[in-house]
């Protein structure tokens, strides 16, 4: 049997009323109730709200999403808590089941940035940590990126429609996302377009399921610091990579510290203070590889049932020095050793 609350919750969700609204509406009236009040608010565009609930399922079906509303079992309890909690979220793929760690800033990154924020999110996720991020531009891709090739879960939290990828050439990325197990959340519905006014309101959701936030690059007005902003009136620890005093990413970051935020300056210590010891290094078996081995690429890859995964894996050893690739062969080094700068 349907829940009509839950119904009106989706039709709400679906009609493209600001989230905000809706909740600041639903703080004092239920959803039933709201979802009238909003009819006449709209009124002008009723068409929104003439979608049968079948027809916005198979919607969802269509696109391998789901509508998941505060209360449900599937509904993080660690985001259901936090003020200006969203009422409902649009979900594809697979949520972690902890508080994962923010990892943000700058959509015009420097390449000091990508590579620190790729670190961070691989480190995090050889730890077992989730990577929370926006899939934007820069930092985010990134450390998506870098949360993929530590073979961890990541989750990116849209300003858009759930259908949506923005930007577009982060498509590959968001398929790569959910091929490997992670997420990608959006209060928005299907076919919203990424407006400006959407991504401040969902770096609230972006530090909500997080128990940190990680700011790599920064200037000083930006989203990264909304997201570091939302972390801080939850009571969340904020990190903050130092940077340059004359490089306009870096002001935001350098500001944060200034004012409390923690100074990363290795990926290592931040998996030390959130309790979880040191990273685990991975091991030259998982590709089948004995110390001394010499292997091309091409032959990994062919004796594999899963040739992403071999070059997943791959990454993730040379970040941890465990191979050297060059020209195009794979030669592994014994556990005492590291790669040579």
């Amino acid at each position: 049997m349907r829940d009509p609350g839950k119904d009106a919750l989706e039709a709400l969700a679906f009609s493209g009323l600001n989230p905000w609204t809706a909740g600041r509406m639903l703080s004092t009236a239920g959803p039933e109730v709201v979802l009238a009040r909003a009819r006449l608010r709209m009124r002008d565009d009723e068409a929104r709200f003439d979608v049968s609930a079948d027809e916005r399922r198979d919607q969802l079906a269509a696109l391998g999403a789901r509508f998941v509303a505060r209360g449900d079992v599937e509904f993080p309890e660690w985001l259901a808590g936090m003020p200006d909690a969203p009422w409902w979220l649009f979900v594809t793929g697979s949520l972690a089941e902890a508080p994962g760690i923010a990892v943000v800033g700058s959509r015009r990154a420097t390449a000091y940035g990508l590579d620190v924020a790729q670190r961070v999110g691989t480190v995090l996720a050889q730890a077992g940590i989730s990577v929370v991020s926006g899939l934007a531009a820069g930092i985010d891709g990134a450390a998506h990126r870098g949360a993929l090739i530590g073979g961890g879960h990541t989750v990116a939290v849209l300003g858009s429609g759930i259908d949506v990828v923005y930007p577009a050439r982060h498509r590959s990325l968001a398929g790569w996302i959910m091929r490997s197990g992670g997420a990608m959340i959006s209060e928005y519905p299907p076919g919203a377009a990424p407006e400006p006014w959407r991504f401040p309101l969902r770096n609230r959701i972006v530090s909500g399921l997080s128990r940190g936030v990680v700011v790599v690059e920064a200037a000083e007005k930006s989203g990264a610091l909304i997201t570091a902003r939302h972390a801080l009136e939850q009571n969340l620890d904020v990190y903050a990579v130092p940077g340059d005093i004359g490089r306009p990413t870096s002001r935001g970051c350098n500001l944060l510290i200034r004012d409390g935020a923690h100074p990363l300056t290795d990926p290592h210590e931040l998996i030390e203070s959130l309790g979880f010891g040191s990273a685990v290094s991975p091991s030259c078996e998982v590709l089948g590889l004995a110390p001394g081995d010499a292997v091309a690429i091409d032959e990994l890859v062919e004796r594999s049932e899963d040739p992403m995964g071999v070059l997943a894996q791959l990454g993730r050893l040379e970040l941890a020095g465990r191979v050297v690739v060059r020209d195009g062969i794979v030669s592994a080094l014994p556990a005492n050793r590291t790669a040579p700068p």
